[in-house]
Parts: structure tokens; sequence; C-alpha cells
């Protein structure tokens, strides 16, 4: 009998060939394989500065930030509340436009996009995972995981896909629950897998542990992980916990707008 690490094994090359090299057209494929150029980023941000009027006072929430973020890069973004950390996140996934400087999302220029080109790049391109899972409580976890495919107006869903993504994140055998007869932790694995669904080539995550206690929250760390470093999914995840931070490969700070690299 084969032993788990090598079941393990055969299981990533088999979630890595199946997901790069489904039969089914996808338009915006990001489940980075080998021969993309990673060197590339997905994210850069040219001298951005964003202001906010708050009782005839300009404030400012970002303050000419550069950043260049890779596929496969696990990226942490800590500060304190009013640093400019929701205000990133935002201009990094379109909805935020920043009022200097450039955005742009493998290449493209994003900061300067109308409204409806940034909302089928949000469907296409980017998957966002919730501090409150921001789960369909009338959908079961199947119909979940299928609904970005829905309102990208896919022709024909993916059975097979999602059946992978469930099966990654340990949930096959609960694909026909509701959310309510899910614990927290089983919800955000739902919500990791609908993320990933779409394959984007970004993933924004805005403390994703913050309503899980600290096993659950490990566990969810674990996924993001594996996913960033197995799909090569570039993973932005905004929190309050230094301890999220070891997770990362990157690791940043905003204070006053003033984004600081600190690893």
């Amino acid at each position: 009998m084969a032993g788990k690490n090598e079941v393990n094994k055969e299981r990533r090359i088999f979630y890595r060939n199946f997901l790069c090299y489904s039969p089914f057209p996808i338009p915006t494929f990001r489940f980075y394989c080998s021969m993309m150029d990673t060197d590339s980023p997905v994210i850069k941000f040219n001298n951005v500065s964003k202001f906010y009027l708050t009782g005839g006072t300009r404030v400012t929430a970002l303050a000419n930030v550069n950043m260049q973020l890779h596929a496969g890069d696990f990226v942490t973004i800590m500060g304190p509340s009013g640093g400019g950390k929701t205000t990133l996140l935002n201009c990094i996934g379109g909805l935020d436009a920043p009022d200097e400087g450039d955005i742009f999302l493998n290449s493209r220029l994003i900061s300067k996009m109308n409204d409806r080109e940034l909302t089928e790049l949000r469907r296409k391109e980017i998957g966002f995972v919730f501090q409150f899972f921001n789960l369909m409580p009338t959908l079961t976890l199947w119909e979940n995981v299928e609904l970005p495919l829905l309102l990208s107006h896919s022709s024909k869903t993916d059975d097979k896909r999602i059946h992978t993504l469930l099966d990654y994140v340990g949930l096959t055998d609960r694909a026909r629950s509701f959310p309510a007869e899910l614990s927290g932790g089983e919800m955000q694995r739902v919500a990791i897998a609908r993320a990933l669904v779409h394959q984007p080539a970004l993933i924004l995550a805005d403390e994703p542990t913050g309503n899980l206690d600290s096993e659950n929250g490990t566990k969810i760390l674990e996924l993001m992980k594996k996913v960033s470093t197995e799909f090569q999914t570039t993973l932005v995840v905004v929190t309050h916990n230094p301890q999220i931070a070891g997770y990362g490969n990157v690791h940043f700070e905003i204070r006053d707008g003033k984004l600081t690299r600190k690893g």
C-alpha cells in the first residue's frame, strides 16, 4: 500500500495537472504552470496614493505606495486600525481607484478601468476570502463553490473542478450540506474553494481567521499557505494578528498610509 506521503504527492500532481490542463476553455487561466514567466509581477503599484475628505480635512489613506507581488507569494499586511490596510486591499482588488499612480494586474492597467471592466476582472482574475465567510445560506456547499462560475456566465459549469476543490479542502462528504450545518473552520474552507474555482491570479483575504478559534485559524492558514505554493496563486492577507505573518514569505506593515516591507 502506498504511504501517506506518496498518496499526497499523487494528489498534488493530479490537482496541478487537472487544473492546469482542464479541457474546458478558461479565458483567464491562472493556475500557473511551470512554463509561465514567474518573474513578471502579478500585482504592481507605481507611486500609488489615495486621499479622503473627512469633515473638510484631506486624509491620506495611501502615501506614494510602491509594491510588486509575484506568482506564489503569500503576502501578509499588518498595521493599526485606520492605517490604510483596507484601502490598500480595496485598491488591489479594483474596489477603489487611486487618486495618484498606477496599479497593474498581470501587466494590465486596472487603475484606469471603468466599472464594467473592473467587474469582469474581479469575476475572472480575483478571488475573495472574508472574515465572516459570506456564504449563501440557502445554497449547498457545492452550489456556493459553483456560484462564481455562474456569475461569470459560464456556458457550462465544471463539475469535475468543483469536486476536486471540495476534495482539496477536505469537504467532499459535505457537498450537499448547507452552511448552517458547518463549523466556522469548515465554512472558511468552503470560502477558499469558492475563491479558487474560477482559477484567479490573485486571492485577497481580509482577516480570514478573525472569526475562528486558534486551532481552526491555524488550519486555515496552513491551507492557504498550501494553496499559494501548489497553485502558485498570489495570496494577500490583511490582518491584525502578528502570528499570521510567520506563514507568509512576503511581509508588509502599513502605518499612516505608508507601506514598508518587513521581509
